[in-house]
């Protein structure tokens, strides 16, 4: 391949994809992924995977944020059509959100005329997780593992060519060779490597349980969710921290955890707890998807997606391919 030497930095769900989209825009590109954390390793591992973005996920503009959450529904959606899907990590289920005190977080503008069924839900419907709900919707959705996505992302990244170097980048002139063009996919890795003051982490606990049972996701107040998985493993949360660097698993946000999603599902009281995780999501607003020249290179970046990195990683990749692509094509220009 005699193409642009392109680096991707950040191995999650943001640069992964990132990666996979460079390829198909051009198999003679040279494409790096560069990180210190793979798979299991990443933020993106932590995360539920549900296709749900919250109604703060932001661009700079309304329509750019629908943008990248229809194109991202779409990218998505086509895996699911394919053989590949159970490997890749995607599966299609059933969702509602109920609310005790407020219709409005049942509802949900970015989606709603997107997903095939979202509805309001009946009188039967609300008593299905106990007593005392006033509010409530039912939407079908789309989970992404990224368990099983990053390895097959991976390696279909590997298997057309593409390069992997573990190592942490400090900064955009210790790059390990002379890259035409870098993205920045980084995270909150990007606090340090950009100095981005408006980047704060955002801190998500969660419990996996044994819950072969549970076919539906369930939303409900104070950021309460259970969410099915695959091999029947269930997601319980969560917490929203802002501004916090624990990275350990903490016994009192365990139990809160617990007692809500138990509330809202008995059945759960019983779940065998296979593992307890903690992640620190990159909360930026907005969403940082813009091109940049640092010390001489290249650079397009693509970070701070908070809690919905693994369901608006497409959207937002594919704008900064497009944005990578100009830099290119201007500096062929120039060349010239």
């Amino acid at each position: 391949m005699s193409g642009p030497n392109i680096a991707v930095l950040g191995a999650g769900v943001v640069g992964m994809t990132l990666a996979k989209l460079l390829q198909e825009e051009d198999r003679n590109f040279r494409v790096t992924v560069i990180a210190d954390s793979f798979k299991d390793d990443t933020t993106s591992a932590v995360a539920a995977g549900i296709f749900r973005p919250g109604t703060s996920f932001r661009g700079t503009t309304d329509e750019i944020t629908k943008k990248w959450i229809n194109n991202s529904w779409y990218y998505w959606r086509d895996i699911l059509k394919t053989s590949e899907a159970p490997q890749a990590g995607l599966m299609t289920f059933s969702a509602y959100i109920f609310s005790k005190n407020n219709y409005n977080v049942t509802r949900n503008h970015l989606i709603e005329d997107l997903l095939p069924i979202y509805r309001s839900v009946d009188e039967n419907e609300l008593k299905l997780c106990g007593e005392g709900w006033k509010y409530g919707s039912y939407f079908s959705t789309i989970k992404i593992g990224c368990e099983r996505y990053l390895p097959w992302v991976e390696k279909q990244f590997i298997d057309n060519g593409g390069k992997i170097i573990v190592k942490k980048i400090d900064s955009f002139t210790s790059l390990p060779d002379k890259y035409d063009l870098v993205f920045n996919c980084t995270g909150l890795g990007a606090k340090l490597l950009c100095n981005d003051h408006d980047l704060v982490p955002m801190r998500g606990q969660i419990i996996r349980v044994k819950a072969p049972w549970l076919k539906s996701a369930f939303y409900g107040d104070y950021d309460t969710y259970v969410i099915p998985g695959f091999d029947g493993i269930a997601t319980l949360g969560g917490v929203r921290q802002y501004d916090s660097y624990n990275m350990e698993v903490c016994k009192y946000d365990a139990a809160a955890i617990l007692e809500r999603c138990c509330d809202m599902l008995p059945a759960l009281k019983n779940a065998e707890i296979v593992a307890h995780k903690v992640g620190l999501r990159p909360h930026r607003v907005p969403v940082r998807v813009a091109p940049e020249i640092i010390n001489g290179v290249k650079v397009v970046h693509c970070y701070g997606h908070g809690g919905y990195g693994v369901m608006c990683a497409p959207g937002t990749a594919m704008d900064a391919v497009s944005i990578g692509m100009d830099l290119l094509r201007n500096n062929s220009r120039n060349k010239l």
